[in-house]
């Protein structure tokens, strides 16, 4: 994760949360629990608004600390409409300081406003913590089996290094940016400002700096409308092989126009979308094989019935398919694995979707 600078959660858990598949994309099967207490239980790590909610390396934390005095909630969040809302949230730090570590539950319920229609269901309790978090005035210092968060006072999460340390706003924009260009290789403007979340509008003094002192080089890209930026520690390998199953959030494809620049590949997230109106599906996810995203499955866990579900199959133009089905086949049987199901089921919707099924010998379909 240190390469990666940034690791994007999300708990949808209709395959496995998002952040775990990211790991499992580059390591191959692991221990989820080893994972947990690897990022909660040693200080080298903490969750942040970073991209999105995400994991990050604690020398982060000071960083993203304009970012954390800027914050405040929005106008749809009930803590603004808090009767006595300075005292509650004291009232709140004050437990976790005489008590330690915390969760939504361990506070007292607090009547909140009515709730609307498509209101987030959070207690105040919760929202008053998430604010805090927000803040920087408390972190996560675990995460519970069913995945809430545990609140903590940063001193007792955050290493005092980074805690002391305050690096001007411009400063911190530029470490960000120099590791987004680490982790990327190569970049827009618009690439590098998407990684931390910064806005394209900010970011060209930053990058002229990086450039002045050769972390980044100004290049051509065939294709490309805009500049790119080189990062000084990238490699050109000579040849990329392997495949591997990606998250909707993965740092490769998070991005969307990045990733239809680099892989003349279109994404778009379907969950939110009406079942009649989809695509490809509900919780759909990209093949890379080689240097290509050659594919794209929509996938689920029948974790009742011990199966790894492929609703959809769908190949992309121009590309061997019985190659590509043989490798997601391989792809796939190892991601069941990972999730302890026994079988894979095959949902016979096209005919990529058949020669995948083909490549699973004894596997059900429909």
């Amino acid at each position: 994760m240190q390469t990666l600078g940034v690791l994007q959660l999300d708990y949808v858990n209709v395959l496995v949360p998002a952040h775990y598949l990211v790991v499992w994309s580059r390591l191959g099967a692991y221990e989820r629990k080893r994972f947990n207490r690897h990022v909660y239980g040693n200080g080298e790590y903490t969750e942040q608004w970073a991209h999105e909610a995400s994991i990050v390396p604690t020398s982060a934390w000071p960083l993203l600390a304009h970012r954390r005095a800027a914050y405040e909630p929005s106008q749809y969040n009930p803590i603004r409409k808090l009767r006595k809302r300075n005292a509650y949230l004291a009232a709140v730090l004050d437990q976790v300081r005489r008590d330690g570590a915390v969760t939504a539950g361990d506070l007292p319920p607090v009547p909140g406003p009515k709730r609307k229609p498509g209101d987030w269901h959070r207690s105040v309790p919760r929202w008053a913590l998430e604010y805090h978090f927000a803040r920087g005035d408390l972190v996560v210092a675990d995460r519970l089996p069913n995945f809430q968060r545990v609140y903590a006072l940063p001193e007792r999460i955050i290493p005092q290094e980074h805690l002391s340390a305050t690096p001007g706003k411009e400063e911190a924009d530029r470490e960000l940016l120099r590791r987004a260009a680490d982790a990327m290789g190569i970049a827009t403007r618009r690439d590098l400002a998407d990684y931390f979340r910064m806005s394209p509008r900010d970011v060209p003094p930053r990058i002229a700096e990086l450039v002045e002192e050769g972390h980044l080089s100004t290049v051509e890209v065939e294709g490309w409308q805009e500049p790119g930026y080189l990062s000084s520690g990238a490699s050109l390998p000579r040849s990329i092989g392997g495949a591997s199953l990606l998250s909707p959030f993965d740092p490769v494809v998070w991005y969307r126009p990045r990733a239809e620049r680099l892989f003349n590949f279109h994404y778009r997230i379907e969950i939110y979308v009406p079942e009649a109106k989809r695509k490809w599906g509900y919780y759909v996810l990209p093949f890379r094989m080689g240097d290509g995203i050659v594919a794209r499955v929509d996938l689920k866990a029948d974790r009742k019935n011990a199966r790894l579900l492929v609703l959809a199959a769908h190949e992309e133009p121009g590309i061997s398919r019985r190659q590509c089905a043989e490798q997601l086949a391989i792809e796939l049987t190892s991601l069941s694995q990972w999730l302890t199901l026994e079988s894979i089921h095959v949902s016979l919707h096209s005919d990529f979707a058949r020669m995948l099924a083909a490549a699973l010998p004894g596997q059900s379909q429909s």
